[in-house]
């Protein structure tokens, strides 16, 4: 057996631990989940707490990290998986490591506690980030906010999901890093103040396409709605499927022929032919986000919806 050794390691003496944890036995009836920043089981969750139940051994038992909440309750940071496996063998109490901490600190906790050791999606720890007050998780929130786009919090199978519900965490926070909001709103606008607001349309691909095409053509982005009028015409989950299939035959990134042929469409359209957008003067785009900060309300832009356009 080995001892404990920190002499490869720099001595960290300054750090700020909180309140020191207790240990203790809980009934399983009052501990909680809390759905803004635990995940619910399915999928492979299911699969997990099944197998725990089927093997289950307190030698493999960790306690279950808790938080004391209101009405003597207490709120599982991690564990959730393992105390329901406890609950499906019959036991009524597990052990418990009880920590002090408010919701924001319990979110934290989650994210850092499963981040670091239980793969987790992008979109399960972006949504405990957003609890926690993560500046970049909180931007990120705003931006979607402002296009009426709903990050999902965990996988969801397309012919279940809502129109402007995305799963493309990771590629609207690249997009965000690389394009910027203004250009990053204006893409996701493109789906969702349009006639292609349809469940599955905000994929990574036509997220990535979207903002490719605008960065390369920063007239278009303010344009407007005749931007949102020339996107009413254009069928984008056709030039999705086409795209792919171009790509494999050129052996291109499909990113890159989607986005030339959305630009090759929007070319083609009565606001963005030559002789129509030269004609008509660019309005003036404000900053989206300064202006919801400064207002002291939830990110948005007004833009009329597609049947008021069309009428």
């Amino acid at each position: 057996m080995l001892p404990i050794s920190t002499k490869s390691f720099t001595a960290h003496s300054d750090v700020s631990a909180g309140p020191a944890p207790m240990l203790q036995w809980l009934q399983i009836a009052t501990l909680v989940v809390d759905p803004s920043y635990q995940r619910p089981i399915c999928g492979r969750g299911r699969s997990n707490v099944d197998r725990i139940a089927r093997e289950f051994n307190w030698r493999f038992f960790a306690p279950v990290v808790v938080s004391p909440v209101e009405g003597g309750k207490f709120a599982i940071i991690d564990g959730q998986h393992r105390t329901t496996a406890a609950a499906l063998v019959g036991f009524e109490t597990v052990p418990c490591q009880v920590v002090i901490a408010d919701h924001e600190e319990q979110a934290a906790a989650f994210k850092a506690i499963n981040g670091d050791t239980t793969p987790m999606s992008r979109m399960a720890l972006h949504a405990a980030g957003v609890i926690a007050n993560e500046p970049r998780a909180v931007e990120i929130a705003k931006v979607c906010a402002c296009a009426e786009v709903e990050l999902l919090r965990y996988p969801v199978p397309v012919d279940k999901q809502k129109a402007g519900q995305t799963m493309a965490v990771g590629a609207i926070v690249r997009c965000h890093q690389h394009y910027g909001a203004d250009t990053l709103i204006t893409a996701l606008q493109c789906v969702t103040q349009t006639a292609n607001n349809e469940p599955g349309m905000l994929s990574a691909r036509m997220i990535k396409a979207l903002c490719e095409v605008l960065k390369n053509r920063p007239e278009w982005r303010e344009a407007g709605t005749r931007l949102f009028d020339a996107f009413d015409a254009i069928e984008l989950s056709s030039l999705q499927d086409t795209a792919a299939a171009e790509a494999a035959c050129r052996r291109l990134g499909k990113v890159q022929v989607l986005a030339e042929r959305i630009t090759h469409e929007l070319t083609k359209s009565p606001q963005f032919g030559a002789k129509s957008f030269s004609s008509l003067p660019i309005p003036f785009k404000e900053n989206h986000l300064k202006v919801a900060a400064d207002s002291g309300t939830t990110p948005r832009i007004s833009v009329p919806s597609v049947q008021d356009r069309a009428s």
